[in-house]
C-alpha cells in the first residue's frame, strides 16, 4: 500500500481521508501537514495551490466523502456596531432597524473578526461566535444587529443577524478613499 494517494478526488494519507482536490487546489487538514505530504502534493502536476484548512478530516470522516459535497470554505468577517453608534440601534431586528434608522450602514459598524471558520453555514457560525470564540475575536457574542460577511475571491455576501435566523442585505463596506475623506 502506498502511503499517500489521490482516489476519486480525495487525498488519502495511509488510509485516512486527509483532504480533497478541487480544480487545481488541494484542500488538506493541517493534521496531515508534513514534509512527506508537501512533497507528494508538489509532485502532482494538476495541483498549483495547497490550502491547509482545519476541520477537513472531520468533514470527510463524517460522511462527506464526495468532493462535490465539500464546498470551499469562505472567509468570514463579523461586523458589530461601533461604540459611538446610537444605542437604540443595538440588538434590534432587521425590520426595526430599517424602520427606525434605514438600511444598516457600514459606517456605523466595525470589524471584530476577520478569518477562516470551519463552515459556510450561518447557523454554525452563529453557534461558534456564541460558544467558542476564536482567539482573535474582539466582539461580544453574536447578536441581533450584527452582520456576518462571507467572502472569497469572487465577492462578499452580507447577512444581518435577525430575531430568528439571518436576512441577506446589501452592505458594502466603505472603501479606503471614502474613509479618508474629511
Amino acid at each position: 500500500m502506498r502511503g499517500i494517494i489521490i482516489e476519486k478526488g480525495t487525498i488519502v494519507y495511509y488510509g485516512n481521508a486527509a483532504g480533497y482536490v478541487s480544480g487545481n487546489k488541494a484542500v488538506v487538514d493541517p493534521l496531515f501537514e508534513s514534509q512527506e505530504m508537501q512533497d507528494f502534493l508538489n509532485r502532482q502536476k494538476d495541483i498549483s495551490e495547497v490550502k491547509w484548512v482545519d476541520g477537513v478530516f472531520d468533514r470527510l470522516s463524517n460522511g462527506q466523502k464526495e468532493t462535490h459535497e465539500l464546498t470551499l470554505l469562505k472567509n468570514c468577517r463579523i461586523w458589530q456596531l461601533k461604540p459611538e453608534s446610537d444605542i437604540l440601534m443595538r440588538f434590534i431586528s432587521y425590520d426595526q432597524m430599517k424602520k427606525d434608522f434605514g438600511e444598516p450602514n457600514p459606517q456605523d459598524y466595525q470589524v471584530v473578526y476577520d478569518g477562516e471558520v470551519e463552515s459556510n453555514s450561518l447557523e454554525s457560525i452563529y453557534t461558534k461566535f456564541n460558544t467558542a470564540h476564536p482567539p482573535s475575536y474582539t466582539g461580544h457574542s453574536l447578536s441581533m444587529s450584527d452582520v456576518v460577511e462571507l467572502y472569497d475571491g469572487e465577492g462578499s455576501e452580507f447577512h444581518y443577524c435577525d430575531r430568528f435566523g439571518f436576512k441577506q442585505i446589501d452592505f458594502e463596506a466603505p472603501s479606503q478613499s471614502q474613509t479618508m475623506q474629511l
